[in-house]
């Protein structure tokens, strides 16, 4: 309502008084309602933020610019990675000392966090877990009362893995792994108990074994050396085909080890593979991230009650134009897509296949373009 208008419902001598403190009211209202932005920021972890467990550039510098002085969040962001292995909780914490900033567990989604989306299907039933990390601890905080690591569950069938004699690596299993291997091993016998799904957590260190263990599961029905034609679901957290590690060059990741398995027990059974991917680019994690970011706004906003919020730009910071850029491209609008040269990508010019809204050498240098054009 125009200001004229309701001055001409205003009678008397008081008319220009009254304009003024209705003026003065509504004045002090909207600066009592903090700054709502129009914008959100993801960022990719790997080849972005971190370099194995070290930042990248002034990565942390960066992130600082997102908090006020007090600092408490002043910009909806998080972090969206194929990554994962362990719960979104300890990532956080680790993030948060590594970066130097205070990072909640809301502010990380893993390749895995879909999984929490089929608990209600698999809550109840026995499930293999394999990944570095401890990926049955990972499924067990989801609610997944039967979760087992694939390494476990191998241990139970004598001579499955036929290659185990030539292996004289040990690997120590985190307290948490082993407390919630041994619970489950009391609570049910893997040996007689058909596996109803596998879950690829994370990027899994033993091929071998674990092609050859998924294999008898899968073709099995869940019960290896029973026969049956109905094959378990399958679920990888991500797709990545190479990701950019310590070494210089990209290393392989879980979508080289998917087309090893898928290859392996095409050839070997007479159905082909069925599974499921998650992770980027599935615009589904775009979508979700996009909700987490609206929860991030109103956590800062409580006063403000209306949550039907829309940004105007998302930003989608990351390395690989393959996963990162056509995650974003393929999610559509809101996202704005801008890839950095301190990963996968090194490319002087935008990337031929999925061209990057924005091309920029580092993270830090995003933030500050992103600042620039939200005029921050």
């Amino acid at each position: 309502m125009k200001l004229r208008t309701i001055s001409r419902v205003v009678q008397g001598r008081n008319r220009y008084s009254s304009t003024q403190f209705y003026i003065y009211r509504v004045s002090a209202q909207l600066h009592s309602i903090p700054k709502r932005h129009s914008f959100g920021i993801a960022f990719d972890i790997d080849g972005v933020i971190l370099r194995g467990r070290t930042p990248i550039g002034d990565s942390p510098k960066a992130l600082r610019r997102l908090y006020d002085d007090s600092g408490c969040l002043k910009i909806p962001y998080l972090f969206l990675t194929n990554g994962g292995g362990i719960p979104e909780s300890r990532r956080a914490s680790e993030l948060s000392q590594l970066l130097g900033v205070n990072i909640d567990p809301i502010q990380v989604l893993q390749g895995h966090s879909p999984f929490k989306n089929l608990l209600k299907r698999f809550e109840n039933e026995l499930i293999v877990a394999t990944g570095k990390g401890e990926p049955a601890v990972v499924m067990s905080e989801y609610g997944f009362k039967k979760a087992i690591s694939l390494e476990e569950y191998a241990s139970h069938f004598n001579n499955i893995d036929p290659l185990s004699p030539y292996k004289t690596w040990t690997t120590k299993q985190p307290c948490n792994e082993q407390k919630n291997s041994s619970e489950s091993v009391q609570s049910f016998d893997v040996t007689s108990e058909r596996v109803k799904a596998a879950f690829v957590v994370s990027d899994p260190v033993d091929w071998s074994r674990d092609i050859q263990v998924l294999c008898d599961i899968l073709r099995s029905g869940g019960l290896p050396g029973e026969k049956c034609e109905h094959q378990p679901p399958m679920y990888f957290a991500a797709d990545d085909l190479e990701y950019q590690a310590v070494f210089p060059c990209e290393r392989l990741g879980m979508g080289a080890f998917r087309i090893a398995l898928e290859s392996i027990f095409n050839r070997i059974h007479h159905k082909p593979l069925e599974y499921t991917s998650f992770g980027k680019p599935n615009p589904e994690v775009f979508k979700n991230a996009e909700s987490i970011l609206k929860q991030l706004l109103n956590e800062d906003h409580k006063d403000i009650i209306n949550n039907s919020h829309h940004f105007e730009t998302l930003y989608m910071i990351g390395d690989n134009p393959s996963v990162d850029v056509k995650g974003a491209r393929q999610a559509g609008h809101p996202w704005f897509s801008i890839l950095t040269r301190t990963g996968v990508f090194r490319g002087k010019e935008n990337h031929t296949d999925y061209p990057a809204d924005r091309v920029i050498d580092t993270v830090e240098e995003a933030v500050e373009y992103i600042l620039q054009r939200e005029a921050i």
